[in-house]
């Protein structure tokens, strides 16, 4: 068994001490995001907050869920869409309930 020197422990523990430090840091970092990202106690998407979604629009996202689900659903990622399917569906519904002359 190899033998340790005084200086080699007191080495090992500042590197161990800053290591702790680091994480530390990271840790406190990291739960400051997480206590941002709710809101009302409903977890908020950091997404929601740069794709401009207001806190109104996430609550009535997370009611719908919730009320369609039956159950207190986690939004975990909110994605706007810019494509024209739902005002193209809309346009097909309507045409599909008028009775064609013909």
């Amino acid at each position: 068994m190899a033998r340790v020197t005084v200086a080699e422990l007191s080495k090992t523990l500042r590197e161990l001490q800053a290591q702790m430090a680091e994480i530390a840091e990271r840790l406190e970092d990291l739960e400051g995001r997480r206590e941002k990202a709710h809101v009302n106690g409903v977890a908020a998407p950091a997404v929601a907050a740069e794709a401009g979604i207001t806190e109104e629009e996430l609550l009535a996202i997370s009611a719908a869920i919730g009320a369609y689900l039956g159950v207190q659903a986690h939004i975990r990622h909110i994605r706007l869409v810019s494509t024209g399917a739902w005002s193209q569906q809309g346009r097909l519904s309507i045409q599909a309930s008028h009775r064609l002359q013909g």
